[in-house]
């Protein structure tokens, strides 16, 4: 899929996104919203996965350690053909299949998340499961920023660079807020480029607002070097929604009909242009 055609997919799904969680009543909007363009990339443009076939032996491996922000996931697991449209529409009902985070009973996803810290450690089991069964897959996760005062997922650095795990992407969607407030202020986390380096990783910084950037930095990735892979995706919490962005209190919110109207607005005039470019 050409670059142009991530530009109009990503808001295609940002418009789908956005309707399940107004259908819903429930969801972390700001995180769904600032990821979305990544994975939307992963699943169009570099994962080896197959909806008819979720557990193949060659897949790439795909962990969201951010769990919370499952309705992204689901979103673009339904466009991939992974997940049902009944099942889609059915989020936030009922003895729904699709739960606020994402369980392994769900096709395409890899492991239950949402507990944060946990996602790093779960991909680089896999990562080096990988290396010694010989085989060629890569695994990515994706984590939050505020996830990262998480003291376990500094083991799992310290394992990433020991085991060589050339083979692993961690992504962190850096987009500065947290459910209290900026990461900051929370807990700071800079210079996250220089601590991850120290612990001998391949750091790399992407605009994650920006297809063009995304695709490039995944295309660019060296899975030779002997080194885990640390992409700090700068991105804006709820992106694409205009009084959502960077906004810390649509970490996860609904919104109400006239905001959800103004939501779609935003996206559809995006979408029209895009289209007409």
């Amino acid at each position: 899929m050409e670059n142009r055609e991530l530009k109009i997919k990503a808001e295609q799904l940002r418009l789908r996104l956005m309707k399940l969680i107004y259908d819903g009543g429930t969801g972390h909007t700001g995180g769904d919203l600032s990821v979305l363009n990544v994975l939307t990339v992963l699943y169009n443009k570099v994962l080896n996965v197959d909806p008819k076939a979720p557990k193949k032996a060659d897949r790439d491996r795909f962990v969201l350690s951010k769990g919370h922000c499952a309705e992204a996931l689901y979103t673009v697991l339904n466009d991939r053909g992974f997940i049902a449209d009944e099942e889609l529409e059915a989020y936030g009902t009922y003895h729904a299949h699709l739960g606020g985070h994402p369980d392994v009973t769900i096709p395409g996803v890899e492991i239950n998340s949402g507990a944060l810290g946990h996602g790093l450690s779960v991909g680089v089991g896999m990562a080096l499961a990988a290396k010694m069964d010989g085989k060629g897959y890569h695994t990515f996760v994706v984590m939050g920023d505020g996830e990262q005062a998480e003291g376990s997922i500094y083991e799992a650095a310290m394992a990433g660079n020991k085991y060589h795990l050339d083979n692993l992407v961690a992504i962190l969607d850096r987009n500065g807020l947290q459910i209290s407030g900026s990461t900051e202020d929370v807990m700071p986390l800079e210079n996250i480029r220089e601590r991850w380096t120290a612990f001998g990783w391949d750091v790399i910084d992407m605009n994650g607002d920006d297809i063009d950037d995304v695709v490039k930095t995944f295309e660019n990735i060296d899975f030779s070097n002997n080194r885990p892979h640390f992409i700090i995706s700068h991105s804006t919490k709820g992106l694409g929604v205009s009084f959502m962005e960077n906004v810390a209190k649509w970490h996860h919110g609904v919104p109400k009909a006239e905001e959800y109207a103004q939501a779609v607005k935003d996206i559809e005039a995006r979408i029209a242009a895009l289209q007409n470019s």
